[in-house]
């Protein structure tokens, strides 16, 4: 045999050969091939695993948030069905005027406050059901927004009193203002942009926290507009005089009630937002896109 000669494979490691250059695919020129979709990941950290504390502190404030957003709009029920005559529209102007206490708190409070805990709390289904139901909750309280700012402008133009004279009055405007701008901001920023989701990604990275914070402020101050609106009502029910004075004192209590359970609301939803110990900060699907 001569020994210069290369000595071939040996009978099995042959085929073997063959099969792997089989299986490599054949080498993509760079550029072809698009760059994967950028990705949030929520990888196992032990720093963010959830402890007894952590699951109770969550547990809390859901259940507390739930009783507090329901609780202050049947409050505000029970305030105008027993004690504000209830409610009715063209017929009674001053009756007309009930429906916009119990719209502007079914609005800006209940119904956005779910909306934000929701889109904070919840990240047990992908993100873009979340943003849906974040911005349904949003949507449905745009209709009661309006109706309840119809409600009073046309109670005022009936009774032929002043519109936007009083501070509850400029902070009730520039809170609507500020809650369609927010609206629409979102509805773009998040949704419309996932169009071109590779190319709006950095975007709409930037303008999460704008969003966020603004619409906490937002929130504030459609509870501010709130508590000014109840003290602005309980100065007028201490003028009228058809009221005895044993309801204007139950009166009293409840409006100073609904007014604390409005800070209170504020507070946990703030705590809910800012909190770092939150399921955002957990495993609990792997991926996600903004």
């Amino acid at each position: 045999m001569d020994t210069n000669s290369v000595s071939p494979l040996p009978p099995m490691e042959a085929p073997m050969a063959m099969l792997d250059s089989e299986k490599t695919p054949p080498g993509t020129p760079n550029g072809e091939m698009p760059p994967p979709p950028d990705e949030k990941r929520y990888e196992e950290d032990p720093d963010n695993a959830w402890n007894c504390c952590s699951w109770c502190e969550y547990l809390l404030i859901v259940i507390l948030s739930t009783i507090l957003l329901v609780g202050v709009l049947v409050l505000t029920l029970f305030w105008v069905m027993f004690y504000r005559d209830g409610f009715a529209w063209s017929e009674s102007p001053k009756q007309q005027f009930n429906l916009h206490p119990i719209l502007m708190i079914a609005g800006f409070v209940t119904l956005s406050g779910f909306s934000i805990l929701i889109y904070r709390l919840c990240r047990c289904v992908k993100h873009i059901y979340v943003k849906l139901i974040h911005m349904f909750f949003h949507a449905v309280a745009i209709p009661c927004i309006a109706l309840g700012f119809l409600a009073v402008f046309d109670s005022h133009d009936a009774l032929q009193k002043v519109n936007f004279y009083s501070l509850h009055s400029w902070l009730g405007l520039v809170t609507m203002g500020m809650f369609v701008l927010q609206f629409v901001i979102g509805f773009f920023s998040f949704l419309v942009m996932l169009c071109c989701e590779n190319k709006t990604y950095s975007c709409r990275s930037a303008m999460v926290p704008i969003h966020a914070s603004l619409g906490l402020a937002n929130f504030w101050l459609a509870i501010a507009t709130s508590v000014t609106g109840l003290i602005e009502k309980e100065r007028e029910t201490v003028k009228e005089t058809s009221v005895s004075s044993e309801n204007k004192l139950v009166e009293h209590y409840i409006t100073s009630a609904i007014g604390i359970t409005l800070i209170f609301i504020g507070i946990i939803v703030t705590f809910a937002v800012r909190r770092s110990n939150a399921p955002a900060s957990a495993k609990v699907y792997v991926t996600e896109r903004i």
